[in-house]
């Protein structure tokens, strides 16, 4: 079973090295990014879910349709944000400072026009608030699902406080720092999200997948659908990811949340996360 999960999401390479002391590391050692993030059977459900809620900004889906290579590689993208999240959650400053650094240089390539005819840039402001809201609260909202333990409301808005500085250092002009800001963002952001082609083009190669064995397919199918159960059922509509009303919330709860959860025990015992 953890062999089969290993490969399935794609797991390269060992976790980042850890930064304990807390006047070199970017991110507070004690604090609340770094229990979320060491979580891995959670991240990847959260990352799969990110993943999915970000096609629905049609600039960010440009960009990433038009400058990337995910058809080729449709997990690539899922590891490259891994490995820049593994670096400013558990880095230095000096590292997390380079990989910031490396995230600008490749923004400032990608522009182009998207489909509905406006210009993009992923150097936006805008844009790097959303693709960070995006991320940090599917990492949340599967923490809070799939995590050990469920963070308190209080430790979740000082998980939203500690990560925010990440936003702020690539670019952004404003990133929410609680749960209540990023439920007021995304109401008012809610009216410009919608599936558009390239959208949906992105979702169905991440819902193919790449796995080729029987067990590794079974195994990313889960890990997909449990990351489309914690998207916000908004963007699940959106999607087309729904099935009829209390159906879909049965299919999820009876079926999905507990084999999930039987697999990521499994991957638990299959590597040591940072911390």
């Amino acid at each position: 079973m953890a062999r089969n999960v290993r490969r399935a999401i794609g797991i390269r390479g060992e976790p980042p090295p850890i930064a304990a002391d807390p006047d070199e590391a970017f991110l507070p050692p004690g604090g609340m990014a770094r229990r979320v993030h060491a979580d891995l059977p959670a991240m990847l459900v959260g990352g799969v879910s990110a993943l999915l809620l970000q096609t629905l900004h049609p600039l960010a889906m440009a960009g990433v349709a038009e400058h990337s290579s995910y058809q080729e590689d449709p997990l690539g993208r899922l590891r490259r944000t891994a490995s820049f999240v593994g670096t400013t959650t558990f880095g230095t400053v000096t590292e997390a400072a380079a990989a910031i650094d490396q995230v600008h240089r490749v923004h400032r390539r990608v522009k182009g026009i998207a489909p509905d005819g406006r210009r993009y840039s992923a150097d936006d402001p805008e844009l790097v608030t959303f693709i960070h809201v995006a991320e940090v609260a599917s990492f949340l909202a599967s923490s809070q699902r799939y995590g050990s333990r469920p963070l308190t409301p209080e430790e979740c808005d000082r998980y939203y406080e500690e990560v925010a500085p990440v936003a702020l250092a690539l670019g952004a002009n404003w990133a929410p720092r609680s749960s209540a800001e990023v439920e007021s963002y995304f109401l008012r952001l809610r009216p410009e999200l919608y599936a558009g082609p390239q959208a949906k083009a992105a979702r169905d190669w991440l819902l193919r997948g790449v796995a080729r064995r029987a067990g590794e397919r079974a195994v990313y199918s889960l890990v997909v659908a449990a990351g489309v159960g914690v998207l916000p059922r908004w963007a699940r509509r959106e999607l087309g990811l729904t099935i009829a009303g209390p159906l879909d919330l049965l299919v999820d709860t009876a079926a999905v949340t507990p084999l999930m959860r039987g697999v990521s025990t499994a991957l638990r015992w299959a590597v040591t996360p940072p911390g």
